[in-house]
């Protein structure tokens, strides 16, 4: 059957655009090698397919079952310039040791080599079996790399290998399971541990098919007949798999009384716990605006695409943080949290973020689009404050004064006059003089820079 390995080895970069512009399908997904759609464009050469996937969230850093990053491929199959210009780690060390100048020094891609070395990969790393990628090395390509490596005052000293497989700074590609089944069946579920507990249902840790799993049941007074059907409808609509700041619905399982909605386990938590609740992360103004730009990149595709999706109310505690790598984490927006057309419509369960016209009126009168972009504001104002909004007041009681007495939170001096600035333009009153979070992004951009 051709799939999305078959056109990429083919260099089909007509189908894999199509194959992408679906938002079930998973661009980080791995084969039966836990080779991902990117392993294969980097060892092909595909350099077209390669750009496309890195512009829609494959993973630089995945590896295969051989620990091998796309770019290890890459030099080992001789091409030049693919994810050099992407921020992949030149001295990523595979499970032998190797990085990927071990491969173009072996397999005597010259060019390659050279281009590793100006770019930064180190001449004197040993893998284990003490053999640094000079050793590999045939002719006068090793004599070439030392000087070039002197000539950019690398340390020439020797580094023995070191065993770090244990630390868990490898991320494998994901694996295909999480985005082929939509339906799953609750006998086949294993939950273990309970770790949340809202308005909205229980949030169980689990297994399903040897994959770490969070399960949210959702509190339903009476599953009937109507419901179950709208379940149905409604959930795939959730499983966008498609940007890496999009956090899908696995799947869920539809078993009346139970309706449970299932998506990846992220050990760190939300944004929430990570801000006030020492989720062990140090959240500092860089980090900070690293997560503000990922949470207005994936609302800024949930404002993209088509399809109408469940309301997503934007909160901290909706926005979960995913470890991609050693200490490299990603802010995702969570689909689990959104709210199914039959769960209380009236009810607003974290006023606190909301605009005030959301309060007050019915959901098909209001901009969305405007009021989500009020709610990125107050989590902009927390990214830099660490404060929760109004936590003297109760929810219902925030939700009353925002709504009828025009309460804000106060921008406090520490502050910087940029980022309060712009706190103030999302948060302006008159919803139409918002911005769009494909204007709000650059600017973020600028300001980490």
């Amino acid at each position: 059957m051709e799939d999305i390995f078959h056109w990429i080895r083919k260099g089909d970069a007509i189908q894999v655009r199509l194959w992408l512009d679906d938002t079930e399908h998973d661009m980080n997904q791995g084969d039966d090698h836990q080779f991902s759609p990117l392993h294969w464009a980097a060892k092909g050469g595909h350099s077209k397919i390669v750009d496309m996937l890195i512009q829609r969230g494959a993973r630089v850093h995945t590896t295969n079952m051989g620990d091998d990053t796309p770019l290890h491929l890459a030099a080992a199959h001789g091409h030049q310039d693919i994810l050099l210009n992407h921020k992949a780690d030149l001295n990523f060390i595979n499970e032998h040791g190797n990085t990927p100048l071990h491969y173009a020094c072996f397999w005597n891609y010259e060019s390659v080599a050279l281009d590793l070395v100006k770019a930064g990969s180190l001449v004197a790393i040993q893998n284990k079996y003490g053999e640094s990628p000079l050793d590999k090395c045939q002719g006068s390509l090793g004599h070439r790399l030392y000087e070039l490596a002197k000539e950019r005052g690398q340390d020439l000293n020797r580094r023995e290998f070191k065993d770090q497989s244990w630390i868990g700074l490898k991320t494998r590609s994901r694996d295909a399971t999480l985005s082929r089944h939509k339906g799953i069946n609750i006998n086949e579920l294993y939950l273990h541990t309970k770790i949340a507990t809202s308005q909205t249902g229980e949030t169980w840790r689990g297994k399903w098919q040897g994959n770490e799993i969070a399960a949210k049941i959702l509190n339903v007074r009476e599953c009937t007949p109507r419901i179950s059907r709208d379940f149905n409808e409604e959930y795939p609509k959730l499983r966008i798999f498609s940007h890496p700041n999009v956090m899908p619905v696995i799947g869920c399982c539809n078993s009346p009384p139970n309706l449970v909605v299932i998506s990846q386990f992220m050990p760190v938590g939300s944004l929430y716990q990570v801000l006030h609740e020492e989720g062990g992360i140090v959240v500092d103004s860089n980090r900070a605006l690293h997560f503000a730009i990922d949470i207005a990149k994936g609302m800024a595709f949930l404002h993209s695409i088509d399809r109408q999706t469940p309301r997503f109310h934007l909160n901290s505690k909706h926005v979960m943080i995913d470890c991609i790598a050693d200490e490299e984490f990603c802010a995702r927006v969570n689909m689990a949290d959104a709210r199914f057309t039959f769960q209380e419509r009236g009810k607003s369960y974290h006023p606190q973020w909301m605009a005030p016209e959301a309060l007050l009126k019915d959901p098909k009168g209001i901009n969305t689009r405007a009021a989500d972009m009020w709610s990125f504001a107050i989590l902009l104002w927390e990214l830099m404050s660490r404060e929760l909004p109004f936590p003297e007041l109760n929810p219902m009681e925030a939700g009353m004064r925002i709504a009828m007495e025009g309460l804000r939170i106060e921008i406090s001096p520490g502050i910087s006059l940029h980022m309060n600035k712009l706190i103030r333009i999302c948060m302006n009153e008159d919803p139409g003089k918002r911005p769009s979070f494909e204007q709000v992004i650059p600017i973020l951009e600028k300001m980490k820079k």
